[in-house]
């Protein structure tokens, strides 16, 4: 559905987007992730026939985005991070507005801003001005707006800002359930949303691309890696030293936990053997009480972190 080479960006002084290369399947479901700047913004407005590229290619549905704008961007519902609303219309005259903008035929336009609707929950709001309407119920006009034309494509950046909990699951829900009749690029700040609703994630971090794979794959690929929690009754000076001096201790950080007890926090780089047995081994040399010694499963947000931060 998607289909990216070489697309980059440049600005004056900057590079926004280096030569990135994927593609998204039909039905698919992906989050694009990144650190505040890292190219997912001008990536999303480059697919969606907002922004010129400096060179590179990019198609959606079969369609080039620069030479054959109009049919790629039919293909699209984008739903952009600050959604802009016509406050002065009642939500059922503003999507039955932007239906019309997006081409569909008159006779269609009535049941498709139904379908709209009755998708993002808005029976309720249908005859209220949007300027009367809450965060939420704005995001999901915003998101019926994106889905009015019944594109094949949806690109939603940042769809749950702003949102509490409660409406932050139904957001969730309902992109679940566009799986299969859409494909969906997600880009959000909020990993764990991205852990639960989509199959695929895309890192992305200063223009380039540094994963793209499942987000089980991705953290299963830290797991020899990751946190390892430590608490030994000891000097905390003489037993930092010494854990510092360990193969494959990247960081590490401690505390008192009182009465003696210090609680050590690595983080450890991937390595062929567990450091667990290392540490012990090392707590019995130096006759330190060991009480905990665990290792922290990888999440996906250890694996962002992970790779935004290494550059």
């Amino acid at each position: 559905m998607i289909d990216v080479k070489n697309l980059t960006k440049r600005f004056v002084g900057r590079t926004a987007v280096d030569a990135i290369t994927f593609a998204v399947g039909k039905g698919e479901i992906v989050g694009f992730l990144g650190p505040n700047g890292a190219g997912k913004s001008t990536t999303m407005r480059m697919l969606t026939g907002y922004l010129p590229p400096t060179s590179g290619e990019a198609s959606i549905g079969g369609h080039d985005v620069f030479t054959d704008s109009l049919k790629a961007r039919r293909e699209i519902g984008y739903m952009p991070e600050n959604v802009p609303l016509y406050e002065d219309m009642r939500v059922i005259e503003y999507l039955s507005f932007r239906a019309g903008l997006k081409g569909v035929p008159i006779r269609g336009v009535k049941s498709s801003v139904e379908r709209a609707m009755e998708y993002c929950g808005l029976g309720e709001v249908r005859k209220k001005m949007i300027s009367n309407l809450s965060k939420g119920f704005r995001q999901r006009v915003g998101l019926a707006d994106a889905l009015v034309h019944k594109p094949r494509l949806l690109i939603l950046d940042e769809p749950t800002n702003g949102l509490d909990p409660n409406q932050i699951r139904q957001v969730r829900h309902l992109i679940t359930q566009l799986a299969g009749e859409h494909t969906v690029l997600l880009s959000t700040h909020i990993l764990s949303e991205v852990q639960m609703s989509c199959r695929r994630v895309i890192i992305i971090n200063k223009g380039r691309i540094r994963a793209d794979d499942t987000p089980d794959a991705l953290a299963a690929n830290l797991q020899s890696s990751g946190v390892v929690t430590l608490e030994v009754k000891a000097d905390a000076a003489a037993a930092q030293d010494k854990i510092q001096a360990l193969p494959h201790v990247r960081r590490l950080t401690s505390s008192d936990a009182g009465e003696g007890w210090q609680r050590f926090e690595l983080r450890v780089e991937p390595g062929p053997d567990d450091i667990r047995e290392t540490l012990h081994l090392l707590a019995q040399a130096e006759h330190w009480p060991l009480r905990e010694l665990t290792r922290h499963t990888a999440t996906l947000e250890d694996v962002f972190v992970e790779l935004t931060q290494r550059d």
